[in-house]
């Protein structure tokens, strides 16, 4: 495939692709969901994620229908990017995309829940061997021999289940030696430590070098120090060339010219010499040490190849167990056929959870689900009081659903799931213009009108057009689902002005029970079926009545609590004293 046939690949994106990375290794880079490579050849990290999430995942992609769906997806990912046990995991993860089979579903979940199962059975400290190990893995680049140091310490762990099992299936010693072979080799050369022979070599070729540059002054040196003869000259040089240099009296004796003239001749003639010798020296012995190691690196060549594989995959597949097990995500359930369902039991939302927020779980389901407590309907009105928690559970179905296409565990209890071929996510935007009414209405109507199962979260449409249009089009909007056999759920306060609703739609509602001795809204957040959620304004009034500032203030908040009932605020705060 060529470059400029990929979503987002323009020509000047495919000139920069060329000129950094060549063809043939920026289409690889593309296929393997590479975003470190397209970000080192200059493109923006935002971009190449963009890209490369349409390269691999394009079809599913466009199951996300709506912009707050995508962002909905970009917000979980987000979250499972922050238990990445490295760089190039946290890149996979970014590029991870709804899929569009339940085989590929399962296969991804099996993996996942795999390298959790192994992950709780591991003793902390192996865990934190574990992490440490891939802390310098990444540290170091990702480097082969970061790899294979990394995949050592997996193997010095323990860690042989799930998908730990590759790296446990490795000899050992052989891989041990591939690691020293890579430590040693740089570039064209070898690294100092590799050769104790080499680096000795090294070593007196800089003493000697160092020597010939400031002859003069060793000669002065020497001299100074009683020397009376030549005899005395020569012993002494001969001495501090085996102590600095750590050379032979044999390779100095060699190097010691027979026919100098003076002492100036003599040590220049010496150092060149010694200098000459040593160079050759350790060219000849680096190159035997760099065939040794080249040669062992060959030699365990296939052991290398599956460390380094193993290492990024178990990486990846590590980092997306560690969100599971932070938020305690189970396994779905996928429901096929004609008749779809989206049923949780147990749900958490997980942005409240990641902000450390008591969550209460909740039991919510549409379609044809198997979950006694929640009535039939493929399509739900949710009402109730505001900050009832609404748009929360709106966005709890959106995550489970999310997670559960893309193949990943899902935050509750039990969750049962049909894939669908657009998901319509609309959160309550507060703009009041015919802009905004019709860009909305182009973005959730057609779904409806294509092919395939779609599933309807809108928050608080008559948020965008006055309350009598808002009911009609609402109204419109859950006969639409209705007759196309979608799954929705539409959060209103319109409940009432939407009668009569076709039978196979029902009413839920969320309440607030009153408020607690600090005067913060109490609400059972798990919805009543087949009942209409009331606001309950008296709890507000009651809390502004109890912290009105001062007499004048207090005076006109018991104002409104005569319009909502005098009686009923008197009696909530009566309540929450009665509690402290």
């Amino acid at each position: 495939m060529r470059l400029e046939e990929y979503w987002g690949v323009g020509p000047k994106t495919r000139e920069r692709l060329v000129s950094e990375l060549g063809a043939e290794r920026a289409v690889r880079a593309i296929e393997r969901g590479d975003v470190r490579a397209l970000s080192d050849a200059g493109l923006a990290r935002g971009r190449a994620t963009r890209i490369l999430r349409r390269a691999t995942g394009g079809e599913g992609m466009d199951t996300l229908a709506t912009s707050d769906a995508r962002r909905a997806y970009k917000e979980v990912l987000d979250l499972a990017v922050e238990h990445a046990v490295t760089g190039r995991a946290a890149d996979r993860i970014r590029v991870l995309t709804p899929l569009t089979t339940v085989e590929a579903m399962d296969d991804r979940l099996d993996s996942v829940l795999g390298a959790r199962e192994a992950w709780a059975g591991l003793p902390e400290g192996e865990r934190e061997a574990v992490l440490a190990a891939y802390g310098r893995y990444d540290d170091r680049g990702g480097s082969d021999r970061a790899a294979v140091e990394a995949a050592l310490a997996l193997i010095d762990a323990g860690v042989e289940a799930g998908p730990f099992g590759a790296i446990a299936d490795i000899d050992r010693e052989r891989l041990a030696a591939a690691a020293t072979a890579l430590e040693g080799l740089e570039d064209e050369g070898v690294r100092e430590g590799a050769d104790e022979e080499l680096d000795r070599l090294r070593t007196g070729l800089g003493a000697v070098e160092d020597m010939d540059a400031d002859a003069l002054s060793l000669i002065e040196e020497l001299q100074s120090a009683g020397v009376a003869d030549v005899e005395g000259f020569r012993d002494a040089f001969e001495e501090r060339l085996r102590s600095e240099a750590d050379v032979t009296i044999d390779r100095v004796r060699a190097a010691m010219p027979t026919d100098a003239t003076d002492a100036t001749d003599f040590v220049g003639s010496t150092l060149r010499e010694l200098r000459s010798e040593l160079r050759e020296a350790a060219d000849d012995r680096e190159r035997a040490v760099r065939a040794d190691l080249e040669e062992t690196l060959e030699e365990t060549k296939a052991e290398v190849e599956v460390a380094i594989e193993a290492v990024d995959e178990i990486a990846f597949h590590l980092s997306l167990a560690r969100f599971a097990e932070a938020y305690d995500c189970t396994r779905p359930a996928f429901r096929e056929g004609r008749e779809a369902s989206l049923a949780v039991v147990g749900a958490r939302n997980l942005a409240l959870a990641a902000g450390g927020e008591a969550v209460q779980p909740v039991t919510y389901a549409l379609g044809d689900h198997g979950v006694d407590e929640v009535p039939p309907g493929r399509v739900a009105v949710l009402t109730g009081a505001n900050s009832g928690g609404k748009t929360t559970l709106l966005e709890t179905c959106c995550q489970v659903v999310l997670l559960a296409t893309m193949g990943l565990p899902v935050p509750a209890e039990r969750a049962e799931v049909t894939p669908v071929e657009s998901l319509v996510f609309h959160r309550r935007h507060a703009s009041f213009n015919a802009g905004v009414l019709e860009s909305t209405l182009k973005s959730i109507v057609p779904p409806l009108s294509g092919e395939g199962r779609t599933l309807m979260l809108v928050d608080e449409f008559e948020a965008i057009t006055e309350p009598g249009s808002a009911a009609d089009l609402l109204h419109g909007l859950v006969r639409l689902t209705v007759g196309r056999e979608a799954l929705g759920v539409f959060v209103t306060h319109l409940a009432d002005d939407l009668e009569p609703l076709p039978p196979e739609a029902r009413v839920d509602g969320i309440f607030a029970e009153g408020l607690d001795p600090d005067l913060d809204l109490v609400v059972d957040y798990q919805p009543r079926f087949d009942t209409v959620g009331r606001s309950t304004p008296e709890f507000i009034v009651s809390r502004l009545v109890a912290n009105a500032g001062d007499r004048s203030e207090r005076a006109g908040f018991e104002t409104l609590a005569e319009a909502v009932g005098n009686e009923v605020v008197q009696r909530t705060l009566a309540d929450a004293r009665w509690e402290a």
